[in-house]
């Protein structure tokens, strides 16, 4: 067989592969819509369908990294949850912040959290991206041990957003970023987006520059199970924070 058409073979395969990657991201983005799972996407829908102007195009192809945690198998024995649905928005929308006791329900248990509503710009931010379905299906991308886990990307890739930033929030100089506390993740001062996450170590040694969401009050024993994943070397990094395991956001509640 001659070079090039071993070539357009491979090629012709390549296309056909993606062809059924987006035929089935499609098949599933409709299957969701049709079986309305859970409240942040029966909101979602309400407010595409009233015309919001903060939410733009979420038909984007899911990220090469997303991807490649659908690949690899789902920690603690679970079962993976349908993909993410791709969304951007150009601003959160205003929320009633009267349900401040935030479950997130994991591929290893529940995370529950109480929000702090002095940070008020953070946890209103927070709230909407979660009844919106944002975080649903996404995954922790970052576990680094003794130090933090990191979720909140659509893209799990560290660099991904919602579309919008919020103002910075941080805490005064004497606040502590202990065991259980929920931050947002930045990249510096006006960047903070989606990405969160929470402390596992008692004296994490962090500064007050990154806005507080609130602190764990129940699920110490999901926070060491999703901790406990087994990792590898970041790309580009030689920090070993890179899960080998799937640790999935299946959904996040509130109440009062």
């Amino acid at each position: 067989m001659s070079s090039d058409r071993r070539q357009r073979q491979k090629a012709e395969g390549r296309a056909r592969r993606e062809a059924e990657r987006k035929a089935a991201a499609r098949k599933e983005l409709i299957r969701r819509i049709g079986v309305g799972l859970g409240l942040g996407l029966v909101v979602a829908l309400i407010l595409f369908g009233t015309g919001s102007l903060s939410r733009r195009d979420t038909t984007a192809d899911l990220a090469a990294g997303y991807q490649a945690f659908l690949e690899r198998p789902t920690a603690c024995d679970a079962e993976a949850p349908p993909p993410l649905v791709p969304a951007q928005y150009t601003a959160p929308e205003t929320q009633d912040l009267g349900e401040n006791i935030a479950t997130i329900k994991t591929s290893c248990g529940d995370l529950v959290i109480e929000l702090d509503t002095g940070f008020p710009a953070t946890a209103n931010s927070f709230v909407f991206l979660a009844r919106s379905g944002f975080y649903d299906g996404t995954v922790f991308h970052r576990i680094a041990p003794g130090f933090v886990i990191q979720g909140g990307d659509q893209e799990a890739s560290g660099r991904g957003g919602p579309g919008y930033r919020i103002p910075d929030e941080f805490p005064d100089s004497s606040f502590r970023y202990g065991r259980g506390v929920v931050a947002m993740a930045n990249a510096g001062t006006a960047t903070t987006g989606s990405q969160f996450f929470i402390v596992i170590a008692d004296d994490s040694r962090l500064g007050p520059q990154f806005n507080v969401v609130g602190k764990l009050i129940g699920g110490e024993d999901t926070l060491d199970r999703i901790a406990a994943t087994p990792t590898g070397r970041q790309p580009n990094s030689v920090e070993e924070s890179l899960p080998l395991e799937s640790v999935y956001i299946e959904s996040i509640t509130f109440s009062s």
